[in-house]
């Protein structure tokens, strides 16, 4: 993959700003103090633990919920502008299709809500699946609807698309096929994808750009290349006497994550300079970081700088790096 920042610079457009957002329920605070920036054209993977605020997140950005706290920009305008509204399109996990509309009424529908509407962009998204045309939402299979889902999403030609977990009620084959679709068509139209999902490995096939969002705040964000290559995976022997401590040759750098198994110790660090020891060392998979990090909530946070909302220092790697 690419950097953005090789690519484009540091100037790229935003997709979308977010500046100390914070949204307080009755049961307490899903988002607290998030702030962070998504470069437009990225396709980035929103990943979390149940009830992190990854859809509290995704329904500001829609303009169905308005933070407590905090402000959050859609290429520059608030979420409730007309404008925001026209580059924006949702599909939500549970994908709300009016159940006795046809699919062809339910594209006519689409047409006439949406002013910059792609007809045959929605039609060949459904077609692409062999689904029926003059069948019933209703009678539809779950790949069917979604597709459908996916086939209004596209047909409205957002700038920004955002994604709750879009695919998880449907098989590995149906999944496939249409991330191959969303890929296609985000990389015609050069739309800008935030995608919550729990698939991590499926993930590292798609995503180029992350955010990481545990206990509502943000833990990890950037591209993802230059995320994996920030980090450092350690394995090695255990030490003798048995104790699960860290070894003091890691004590330098910052430590993300120790485990340890019979006899083997696995280290994800940050490192700051050479590591010592007899440790063989490799770069982490997606699946391997994001999974340290979401096990170890009091791990420091890592915010790069292209990730990082204007107007805000950061830090990237070592102690230096900093929460959004």
């Amino acid at each position: 993959m690419t950097s953005s920042m090789d690519a484009a610079g540091p100037a790229q457009e935003s997709a979308i700003e977010a500046y100390r957002v914070g949204m307080e329920y009755r049961r307490g605070w899903a988002l607290r103090d998030c702030s962070f920036r998504l470069p437009a054209g990225r396709i980035c993977g929103l990943v979390g633990p149940n009830g992190a605020g990854k859809t509290t997140l995704l329904a500001i950005t829609a303009n169905l919920l308005k933070p407590t706290d905090g402000t959050l920009k859609v290429f520059g305008m608030a979420p409730e502008s007309a404008e925001a509204g026209r580059r924006t399109a949702f599909l939500a996990q549970e994908k709300p299709l009016f159940r006795r509309f046809t699919v062809a009424e339910t594209l006519r529908l689409g047409r006439e809500l949406n002013p910059g509407w792609d007809q045959r962009a929605a039609e060949n998204i459904v077609r692409s699946g062999n689904v029926p045309i003059n069948a019933k939402i209703g009678t539809l299979s779950g790949g069917q609807r979604t597709r459908v889902a996916f086939a209004l999403a596209f047909g409205k030609r957002p700038d920004l698309l955002l994604l709750d977990e879009p695919m998880s009620d449907l098989d590995p084959l149906v999944r496939h096929e249409l991330m191959g679709t969303l890929l296609a068509e985000a990389a015609e139209r050069g739309t800008t994808v935030l995608m919550s999902s729990h698939m991590l490995t499926e993930l590292e096939n798609v995503c180029d750009f992350l955010l990481v969002i545990s206990s509502g705040g943000l833990r990890m964000a950037g591209d993802v290349d230059e995320l994996r290559s920030a980090h450092v995976l350690l394995q090695g022997a255990r030490s003798n006497d048995g104790e699960p401590r860290i070894p003091a040759e890691l004590a330098g750098h910052t430590m993300v994550e120790y485990r340890t198994s019979g006899r083997q110790a696995t280290a994800l660090i940050r490192p700051d300079g050479p590591v010592t020891g007899q440790w063989q060392a490799d770069t982490p998979t997606l699946e391997e970081l994001l999974l340290a990090y979401l096990r170890s909530p009091d791990a420091p946070p890592l915010i790069s700088p292209e990730a990082h909302a204007p107007g805000k220092p950061y830090g990237f790697g070592g102690s230096d790096a900093v929460a959004a």
